[in-house]
C-alpha cells in the first residue's frame, strides 16, 4: 500500500465509482471514467511482467481502445497489437508515453487504486 494521496482519493471517489454500491457498479464506473478521460491511441512501456500479457518489461508498444466491458469485470484492460493480432492487457501493466494529461493522470488514478489494494 502507498501513501494516501487525498486529491487522488476525491477525484476517484467522486468521478470513478461515484454512486457504485457494489463491486459490478465500481468495475462499470472505473470502465466508463478511463474511457472517457483517456484518448486513443498513444504509446505505452511494460512497467511490470504480467502472467496475464506477453509483454516483457521495458518493452514498448501502443495502447488503440478500451477492451470491452466484458474484459474488465474484475480488472481494467486496453487493447494492444500484438504479431498479426489483438490482445487485451492489464492497464496496471503500462506506463503511458506521449499522451495528453488527462489520460495520465486517468491511468495514474487507476495504478493508485491498484497500489492502495483497492478491489471492487
Amino acid at each position: 500500500m502507498s501513501k494516501k494521496d487525498a486529491t487522488r482519493e476525491e477525484r476517484i471517489s467522486m468521478e470513478a465509482i461515484v454512486d457504485a454500491y457494489g463491486p459490478e457498479e465500481q468495475a462499470m464506473g472505473w470502465y466508463y471514467y478511463l474511457e472517457n478521460k483517456i484518448s486513443f491511441p498513444f504509446a505505452v512501456k511494460c512497467i511490470v511482467v504480467d502472467k496475464r500479457s506477453p509483454l516483457e518489461l521495458g518493452e514498448k508498444t501502443k495502447a488503440v481502445k478500451m477492451a470491452g466491458e466484458e474484459y474488465c469485470e474484475h480488472d481494467m484492460y486496453v487493447e494492444i497489437p500484438w504479431k498479426s493480432r489483438t490482445l487485451a492487457i492489464p492497464l496496471s501493466q503500462i506506463k503511458p508515453l506521449n499522451a495528453d494529461d488527462d489520460t495520465v493522470e486517468a491511468i495514474g488514478d487507476w495504478h493508485y487504486w491498484k497500489k492502495q489494494g483497492y478491489t471492487f
